[in-house]
C-alpha cells in the first residue's frame, strides 16, 4: 500500500486526542475519530469514516476499510486534526 500519511502526522494525531478527546470506556473520541491502543501501549489505533488503523511495528501502517470514499474521508479527518494539532 502506498504511504498515504506520514508516521509523524499519525502520532500527532493520536496524541491530540488522547489529550483533547472525551474518554469513552478505554478510548478517546474528538471530531468523529477515536484513538486506543493494545493492552501495552506498542500498538495504536484510529477509528472512524468507517475505517480502522492499526499502526504500530518499525512505523508502518494498515488501513482496514470497504470503500475509496470511507478512506478519503477517514484521511481529510486526520489532516484536519493534525492541523488543530499543530495549531
Amino acid at each position: 500500500m502506498k504511504n498515504d500519511i506520514d508516521s509523524k502526522t499519525i502520532l500527532r494525531v493520536y496524541e491530540f486526542i488522547q489529550k483533547h478527546g472525551v474518554q469513552n470506556n478505554d478510548q478517546k473520541h474528538v471530531h468523529g475519530l477515536i484513538a486506543f491502543s493494545d493492552f501495552d501501549g506498542y500498538t495504536i489505533y484510529l477509528k472512524g469514516c468507517g475505517v480502522l488503523m492499526r499502526y504500530g511495528f518499525h512505523n508502518t501502517y494498515h488501513l482496514e476499510y470497504q470503500h475509496e470514499r470511507q478512506k478519503h474521508a477517514f484521511l481529510e479527518k486526520v489532516k484536519y486534526l493534525d492541523t488543530l494539532a499543530l495549531s
